[in-house]
């Protein structure tokens, strides 16, 4: 973020009564840990996206070999 955002944010919260910028602090923070569980969540999907990739083929492949069967619920 640039310094020009930060002093544009920084401006608009100084408008707000206190109470008013404590509640916006509040939601900012839960925005950015949001953010951040999703980045964290899009490198670990990329690391093992090859994985599951690798995981279909070989589960097309026994499928069409007739290797595979069914999920019984009841036995889980």
């Amino acid at each position: 973020m640039s310094s020009r955002a930060i002093a544009t944010l920084v401006k608009i919260m100084e408008s707000l009564p206190e109470t008013l910028q404590d509640r916006v602090v509040e939601h900012l923070r839960e925005y950015i840990e949001d953010l951040r569980d999703e980045e964290q969540w899009n490198l670990s999907f990329q690391n093992t996206q090859q994985s599951l990739i690798v995981a279909a083929k070989r589960a097309k492949q026994e499928i069409s070999e007739g290797k595979a069967q069914p999920l019984d619920i009841e036995q889980l």
